[in-house]
């Protein structure tokens, strides 16, 4: 046809009309290409594919079964347990370091501990240090940080990668804490922290904007010292709370955990305040244990609220299923697990977290029962998956990897084993320097003593496929020699594949009976 056309029309209307006629297909083409990009949101309409939006949820202290979707059968959470039923959750999630700021830090950058150089809870994140907000903000995105941020005891000022920051000094308190407003003013916010951080967040997310925006929420809860709110101080009042069997059970393990029975992180010390009169190792002493195990609960209760207002709000405004949510902690918590309180060592409870993520755009949820994913996922992968999803450019430098692909189909290069690092504290001198590696079937611990001579405290070896609550530590028995070999020769490639040689570590002071400073409780 256009040959015909061509040899009756003048060269000038013959240009003219080629031009029309690519102009009008290259106009179909696109919006051809628009109409595929479009997808169903939750109220039924359809809306243009774009980056998506990132709430990042982190809780402080969280055990991985403090969620009634992960089988705790006492504490509710039916918000976050949606987020799961909708989304995916992370049945073996760990923290790389199960301390708040260093595992913040590896958070943030997707590294271990001695790289980005947080070692400890007084360490401030590096100012030239990368982060995923930082890529984000870089990339366009409209950030925020509120909460509790935990990085730098003394200051609260704004951090790099964030338009808007809002923080306080130190752990924060429950009732009335003075928050910094991004470097304008500072003032006392009053009520529960949990409510005003939500508050605070849902009005940061009703300003207009027109990018993708990146909202962090930095709760408090359920960090020590545990206050529920009046509505839920009562509600765990019927459940019996008892010592785990685990915290009798220790003849076969290091004599420090024993020591460290009547300190500030043992079950017989003061229990974070709850018990006036310690050491306290009477079985009747076991009130004071359940009196915090069930306010520790209570806290949590107030997160699952806050979950449930950003989900209505995300929802009411059209952007719930644009937005990639990850809720997350921080680090496990032992709550009497071999006779400890608090976290650091390197046992299930203590580096075990919950994580659960939405987005269904990208991620498939279950269809008749809620997905989960039994992968090992760290700490360290939150930053390049994040950023993946955002089609962000990845880290320049990561020990992570984006679980982007292993949920999208599978990842047939998925770890099968990683290492964990903790430094000793002279600031709370109850856990002694841990290395160790966690494999699917084995979990290999060890005590260095920081000067390069050999251990002077007993290692650890669990078949933790099969002894998921490290009840028979092997490392004695000759039976498991090839194994303890395997899983050392494994660890030090690790450390080294992690850029961790030379393995710098402090002087390990040995356990001891004082309290730390009250200033930093």
């Amino acid at each position: 046809m256009v040959l015909h056309l061509r040899s009756r029309l003048p060269d000038s209307f013959f240009r003219h009309f080629v031009f029309v006629a690519v102009f009008c297909c290259a106009l179909s083409s696109a919006r051809i290409v628009a109409q595929s990009d479009e997808t169903a949101t939750e109220d039924g309409k359809s809306a243009t594919a774009k980056r998506p939006n990132v709430l990042f949820i982190l809780t402080d202290d969280q055990r991985w079964d403090a969620l009634s979707c992960a089988g705790h059968v006492d504490l509710k959470t039916p918000h976050i347990d949606r987020l799961a039923r909708e989304g995916v959750r992370f049945a073996n999630a760990f923290c790389t370091t199960s301390l708040c700021s260093p595992s913040r830090a590896s958070i943030l950058s997707g590294l271990y501990a001695h790289s980005h150089g947080v070692t400890s809870n007084f360490t401030e994140y590096p100012t030239k240090l990368a982060s995923f907000p930082r890529t984000l903000q870089a990339a366009g995105y409209d950030t925020a940080y509120v909460g509790k941020w935990h990085m730098g005891e003394e200051n609260d000022e704004p951090r790099p990668g964030f338009d808007y920051f809002v923080t306080h000094k130190g752990q924060g308190k429950y009732y009335d804490t003075e928050f910094n407003f991004h470097g304008r003013e500072r003032k006392v916010v009053k009520g529960y922290y949990t409510t005003a951080v939500t508050d605070m967040a849902i009005d940061w997310l009703k300003r207009s904007r027109d990018k993708p925006f990146l909202l962090m929420i930095g709760h408090k809860a359920p960090h020590s010292f545990y206050y529920p709110e009046p509505k839920y101080e009562r509600v765990f009042d019927g459940v019996d709370v008892q010592y785990p069997k685990s915290a009798f059970a220790l003849d076969d393990k290091p004599e420090w955990i024993k020591a460290r029975l009547p300190t500030w992180h043992g079950i017989y010390g003061p229990l974070f305040d709850y018990r006036k009169k310690f050491p306290d190792a009477r079985p009747e002493a076991v009130k004071d244990f359940a009196a915090m195990t069930r306010a520790y609960w209570g806290t949590i209760l107030s997160v699952d609220d806050s979950v449930g207002r950003l989900y209505a709000h995300l929802r009411a405004t059209g952007e719930l299923d644009n937005t990639l949510i990850v809720f997350m902690a921080d680090n496990g918590l032992l709550n009497g697990e071999h006779g400890m309180v608090d976290k650091r060592t390197m046992h299930e409870a203590s580096i075990r977290i919950p994580l659960v993520v939405r987005y269904p755009r990208a991620i498939a949820p279950g269809k008749l029962q809620p997905r989960v994913v039994d992968a090992q996922v760290l700490t360290i992968d939150v930053a390049p998956s994040i950023l993946d999803y955002c089609a962000a450019p990845p880290p320049a430098k990561t020990h992570g990897r984006s679980w982007k692909k292993l949920l999208a189909g599978g990842d047939a290069e998925w770890r099968k084993s990683w290492y964990y690092e903790y430094n000793y504290e002279k600031q709370f001198p109850y856990t002694p320097n841990v290395r160790g590696i966690r494999t699917d079937e084995w979990k290999y611990v060890h005590y260095p003593h920081g000067d390069g001579k050999p251990d002077r405290h007993k290692a650890e070896l669990y078949r933790i496929a099969s002894d998921p609550d490290e009840s028979k530590n092997l490392i004695d028995n000759p039976r498991y020699a090839g194994a303890v070999a395997e899983l050392k020769r494994e660890l030090e490639r690790l450390i080294a594949a992690a850029d961790g040689v030379p393995d710098k570590m402090p002087l390990d002071e040995g356990i001891k009976a004082q309290l730390p400073d009250k200033a930093i409780r």
